[in-house]
This record gives structure tokens, C-alpha cells and sequence, in this order.
């Protein structure tokens, strides 16, 4: 391969000198005849530089040729570089520069264009020998090329076989089971506890299915004991609400309305002509009245009475009457769910409602409430100016632990005005421990 290289790198060189050896003569033939129309002496100057570079071009193209073309390059040198240089260009000039008149009837002898012509010719002759020994050797290269690019394609074909029965040995045997073992550690990150890769491995690789496996089944295991504990932990939570508001509504609620029938039945007793007290007494009682309703609001927000009593119905439209935002209920549930998904709807709600009077300077609120496929999915849509960010505020964050311990999800979507909507999904047909129910 080399040496075709360097063959036909030698032959481009002699293509090249000799092309300059014929450019050279004409470039002789061609100042002679402009000095003779002209009398310029550019011509003569360019003439000279032509005379002086020709020797060493004819010489480099000896230097080039092979065996083949070594003949007529000595033929160009002695015969047509001699005449050329010699016997037509140097006499020649002479006579020009002595009289160019006299130059127009130069001796045949001394002007005889058609040698020159010949020393062309024959580096004509000797480019295209040339081309036609390249295009010989080309195709001698082309040839082998071929027998080698057939000799590697057949390597490279059962080369790929055998890659290919190797890569098929490899997936079955090792890439298929490994990405199963992936698919199913990936489908446990995603929340799936029942995901288990088949045993169909030998060797080290069923030993990773199997350990796989173990794992799994101790997620699992954990995962379970979680949820019933934070069920527990919600539960314990729940009845502590409902301890505190049965306490303050039948101890300290009823105290403060006993306490307000009494002053109103002092009011009512005092003479008309002591209106200052009589006034002063109106006051207190609309102090305590005012005490008695903050503690009614504070009794609903640790546990909603209502909610015990009526249902999650009842509890929604109690808080739609008392949003500061005027709200739309679509609510289509059945008349009672299980207790704590009651309380966490309530609470979704509840949130969501405070967060809009607060945040959202919205003109309505829309609640939507629909049991489909066992699950509750509740959404509060406002239509302000939107923006809310997930976790900026406790609530939301109290309210996701506590939809996930009931195996429900929460979703926040609030984009930059265009309102806020809150959903919530809450199965309620799941099997909760007895201290959450109750």
C-alpha cells in the first residue's frame, strides 16, 4: 500500500514537471514573439527568467522519470532543450536586439518554430504515458483493494455472528434478568410493595433475584408496619382532639353561656335608674359572648363536632357558610365514610379555604366531592391570582403526612394567575386499625 502511494506520488510530480517544461517552452516562444511585435523590455526580462528556470525543470523531470519514460526526457534535454536554448532562443534574441525588422526574416535555420513544436510534443507524449501507466497501476490497486475488502468482509460477517450469539447468550443469561431486577427496584421506589422479580436465574445472578426478593418482602413488611403505626399515631391525635372539644364544650362553653343567662337576668333587674350599670353589664355580656364564639371557632378547628354528628356533608356546607369567599359545592358522597377519611377530607378543605381568603384574592371557590372506584376525590378550585408553592406553609405539609398515612395522595397545581386547585384522593374501602375508626 506504501509503495502504491509513492508510485503515484512520483507519477504526480512528473505529470507536474512535465506540464512545467511545456509551459516553460511556450513561455520562451511567447516573450520571443511579444519583444518582436513590441520592443518591450518586459518581454526580454521575462525571457531570461524562462532561459534560466528551464535547465533545472528538465532536469528535475529526467530526475522523475521511471525506465519507461527515461528515453524521451533525455530526448527533451539533449535535443529539444539544446535547440530551444541554443540554436532558437539565443540567436533569436540576438537578432532581435540588434534590429527587430531583421528578426521577421530570420533564417530558417535559426527561426524554425515547428522544433519547437516537436520538444512540446513529446512532453505531451510523456504526460499521457504517464496517465495511462497510473491508470494501470490504479487498477492493479483497485484490484487488491477489492480482494481485501472481500477478505474483511467475510472476517467482519463471522465475527459479527459470533458477536451476535454471544450478545444473545448475554441478554438471556445475564442483561435480561438484571434489568428485570432494575424494573423492579424501580417499581418499589415508585411505591409498589407487591413488585417481585420471577427466579429464573443460575449462579450469581439468581442469587441477586433472590436477594432482591428478601428485600422486597422486608420493604414491604416495613412499609406496612409504617402505615399502621402513623394510622395509630393519627388516630391517638384524633381521639385527643375529640377529648379536648367534648371537654370545652360541655365544661367551659357551658359555663360562659350559664354565665351570660345569669348577667342577662342581672341586666334585666337593675333599676332604670342606674343606666350606667345596666350599660356596663351589656358590656361584659357582649364581651362574653364574643369570648363564647371565638371558643366555638377554636372547638370546630381542633375537632368539628359537626363532622361526628352529621357526616362530611354536613361539615362542607358548614364551612361553606362560613368562608369569607363565596363557594360552589359539588359534593356526591355516601351519607357516611370511614372516619378518618372524613376528618381528612374535612381538614383538605378547611385548609384550602383558609389559604384562599388569606393568599388567593379570589371571587369564588368551587368544592367537588364524587366517590368513583372506591375513592374519594375531592378538589378545592379557586379562581385567583394563583402562585401558591407546595410546603411554604405547615398545613399543607401536616395534611400530606396525613392523606399518606391513609394510603391517599395530595397534589398542589397553582400556576401565576390562573388559581389554585387542590386535590385530594383517598381510598375508602382500605382496612384501617381499629383505633383510627373509632
Amino acid at each position: 500500500m506504501r509503495a502504491s502511494q509513492r508510485l503515484a506520488q512520483r507519477s504526480e510530480e512528473l505529470l507536474l514537471a512535465a506540464n512545467q517544461v511545456q509551459r516553460r517552452t511556450l513561455s520562451l516562444q511567447a516573450d520571443l514573439r511579444g519583444y518582436e511585435l513590441t520592443g518591450r523590455e518586459r518581454f526580454i526580462k521575462r525571457w531570461q527568467a524562462a532561459q534560466a528556470a528551464l535547465p533545472k525543470e528538465v532536469e528535475t523531470l529526467t530526475h522523475l522519470a521511471n525506465s519507461a519514460q527515461r528515453i524521451r526526457t533525455e530526448q527533451v534535454q539533449q535535443a529539444g532543450f539544446a535547440y530551444i536554448i541554443k540554436e532558437y532562443s539565443m540567436p533569436l534574441m540576438k537578432v532581435a536586439k540588434q534590429d527587430r525588422a531583421t528578426m521577421r526574416t530570420a533564417a530558417p535555420g535559426v527561426r524554425n518554430d515547428r522544433r519547437v513544436a516537436a520538444v512540446r510534443d513529446e512532453c505531451h507524449r510523456i504526460v499521457l504515458t504517464e496517465r495511462k501507466l497510473a491508470a494501470a497501476r490504479e487498477e492493479r490497486a483497485a484490484g487488491i483493494a477489492n480482494q481485501a475488502v472481500m477478505a474483511s468482509v467475510g472476517g467482519l460477517a463471522g465475527s459479527v455472528v459470533l458477536v451476535i450469539g454471544y450478545a444473545g447468550y448475554v441478554t438471556r443469561a445475564v442483561v435480561h434478568p438484571v434489568r428485570q431486577a432494575a424494573a423492579m427496584a424501580g417499581r418499589l421506589a415508585g411505591g409498589d410493595m407487591n413488585a417481585r422479580t420471577p427466579e429464573t436465574g443460575v449462579g450469581e445472578i439468581g442469587v441477586l433475584e433472590r436477594s432482591f426478593n428478601r428485600m422486597a418482602d422486608s420493604l414491604q413488611e416495613s412499609h406496612a408496619e409504617l402505615s399502621t403505626s402513623r394510622c395509630r399515631i393519627l388516630a391517638a391525635a384524633d381521639e385527643a382532639r375529640r377529648r379536648i372539644e367534648r371537654d370545652l364544650h360541655d365544661g367551659t362553653q357551658q359555663r360562659l353561656v350559664s354565665l351570660v343567662l345569669e348577667l342577662r337576668a342581672a341586666q334585666g333587674a337593675v333599676p332604670a335608674n342606674q343606666p350606667e350599670l345596666k350599660a356596663r353589664m351589656a358590656r361584659v355580656t357582649k364581651s362574653l359572648l364574643a369570648a363564647l364564639d371565638e371558643l366555638r371557632e377554636l372547638s370546630r378547628g381542633i375537632h368539628p363536632a359537626i363532622l361526628s354528628q352529621g357526616g362530611l356533608v354536613a361539615a362542607l356546607r358548614a364551612l361553606a357558610r362560613r368562608s369569607l369567599v363565596p363557594v360552589e359545592l359539588d359534593v356526591d358522597v355516601p351519607e357516611r365514610l370511614p372516619e378518618p377519611v372524613e376528618v381528612a377530607a374535612y381538614y383538605v378543605v378547611s385548609e384550602a379555604l383558609a389559604n384562599t381568603a388569606k393568599h388567593a384574592l379570589a371571587s369564588c371557590v368551587r368544592i367537588s366531592a364524587h366517590v368513583s372506584d372506591d375513592v374519594l376525590r375531592l378538589s378545592v378550585r379557586d379562581d385567583g391570582v394563583g402562585g401558591a408553592v407546595w410546603g411554604q406553609g405547615s398545613g399543607l405539609v401536616g395534611l400530606t403526612d396525613r392523606i399518606g398515612a391513609l394510603g391517599g395522595t395530595l397534589t398542589l397545581h397553582s400556576p401565576s394567575g390562573q388559581g389554585t386547585t387542590l386535590e385530594a384522593r383517598l381510598p375508602v374501602t382500605r382496612s384501617y386499625p381499629t383505633d383510627v375508626a373509632q
